[in-house]
């Protein structure tokens, strides 16, 4: 199925659940034909419902128009396994790995021309202040668009830009807003703290000081299919205290994909946020040593010293976890309503990986990576400063094992080849 970009008024209400593209490709008398056959194969352990992509360059773009079913072949059996295309600078198939794909194995595919099978799509739900995703009638996350004014009514606070709630499948909530001792804190946003521009201090952080906001700008992308769904957010750092008042001092897309569950009673979310940062003009973004930046995550109020706790990559927990480096942290609590956790993680080509962590060892849970803990990091005009994470939410437990494979089908993805494709001459009829 084609990816669907959506352009959507930001005051309206909208409930996208949109039907699957099931055109056959026009006079080309090749529906129900074997397109190609596909080998996925992994010398890591690949855990079900996993995305995966495969790049289909070499297929006819007039096939590309057609609606394609992906079948997983094993033994004689023909498993009906949805899909869906995204195009950019390639063209790439993803779907979400219907079984476990132990280390040293393979599963094989067909891809084929004909009717694509319905399947439930990652809904997005757009109202005057947030935008909603979810699937299966579950929401995952909402990031908020519109400023948000705080309980103390101080419009330094008032914020847009951030994401809360963060679910669990359950509907178990994550995240916390406006917490009495931090009111600065958001649920799950990325402000840097200690930075220079312009050789003035600016602070994106501690809204209290008054020097710096991270301001939504616009959607760029708005997207749903089968397979993932979500979105591109242009956001401003802005300078308040500029020499001529208000200035732009970084560009940042914010840009959210929520992969879809493979199964109902799967007990966990994948989706990954990918923050690209840019200078907004000729002045270099310093941004200094310091051990708060980055982005930032404030657990619910339930989750407090006595029950919960933090595990590491490197073994690391809540007591000895802060200011220490890992690829990934499993952030978790035992409450009234059962387990729950939220899975951090950082992609190895991420600024300063594996990254820093900023974890408060007592009280409440706040957890970030933090990429300027150990060193400052200058962001020079015309360069694009990308950084990658992967975010489980999940209920029940995950072990030490099940995170770390969790890290490696994030960073390291399946080998998938196109062992064999109907030859382009023969699909693509002018």
């Amino acid at each position: 199925m084609k990816v669907k970009t959506i352009h959507l008024s930001y005051t309206s209400l909208i409930f996208i659940l949109i039907a699957g593209n099931t055109l056959l490709l026009p006079g080309s008398g090749i529906a129900g034909k074997l397109l190609a056959k596909i080998t996925l194969h992994s010398e890591q352990n690949m855990v079900a419902n996993t995305p995966v992509s495969i790049q289909i360059d070499t297929l006819s773009k007039k096939v590309l128009k057609a609606s394609l079913q992906l079948e997983m072949i094993t033994g004689s059996q023909r498993i009906p396994v949805s899909s869906q295309i995204e195009s950019g600078n390639s063209t790439l198939l993803w779907w979400i790995l219907p079984a476990d794909l132990k280390a040293g194995e393979t599963q094989h595919y067909e891809l084929v021309i004909d009717k694509s099978i319905a399947a439930p799509l990652v809904q997005i739900q757009l109202n005057d202040h947030a935008l909603e995703l979810g699937h299966l009638r579950h929401s995952a996350l909402s990031y908020h668009y519109a400023p948000m004014p705080a309980p103390n009514q101080n419009s330094l606070y008032m914020r847009s830009a951030f994401i809360h709630p963060i679910w669990t499948p359950d509907g178990k909530v994550l995240t916390r807003i406006h917490p009495a001792d931090h009111i600065h804190h958001m649920g799950f946003w990325n402000p840097w703290t200690k930075t220079e521009f312009e050789g003035r201090p600016v602070d994106f952080w501690n809204l209290g000081e008054g020097q710096g906001i991270v301001r939504f700008a616009k959607f760029l992308s708005i997207t749903t299919g089968p397979v993932f769904g979500g979105f591109e957010a242009l956001q401003e750092y802005v300078h308040l205290t500029a020499e001529n008042g208000e200035k732009v001092a970084l560009y940042e897309i914010c840009s959210i994909r929520l992969w879809a569950r493979g199964h109902p009673e799967q007990s966990y979310w994948i989706w990954d946020f990918t923050t690209s940062q840019t200078c907004a003009n000729q002045s270099p973004f310093n941004i200094l040593q310091y051990h708060y930046g980055g982005f930032g995550f404030r657990a619910t109020s339930e989750w407090s010293e006595g029950n919960s706790d933090c595990l590491t990559s490197e073994g690391k927990t809540r007591k000895d976890g802060n200011g220490t480096r890992a690829r990934w942290c499993n952030v978790f609590d035992t409450t009234d309503k059962g387990p729950a956790g939220i899975l951090f993680l950082s992609h190895r080509n991420n600024h300063e990986h594996p990254e820093p962590m900023r974890i408060w060892p007592q009280g409440d849970i706040f957890f970030g990576f933090c990429p300027v803990v150990n060193n400052p990091w200058k962001m020079k005009p015309g360069n694009i400063y990308v950084r990658k994470y992967r975010i489980i939410g999940y209920d029940g437990s995950i072990t030490f094992d099940q995170a770390e494979d969790f890290w490696q089908n994030f960073v390291t993805p399946a080998n998938a080849k196109i062992e064999w494709y109907l030859d382009k001459e023969n699909t693509d009829h002018e």
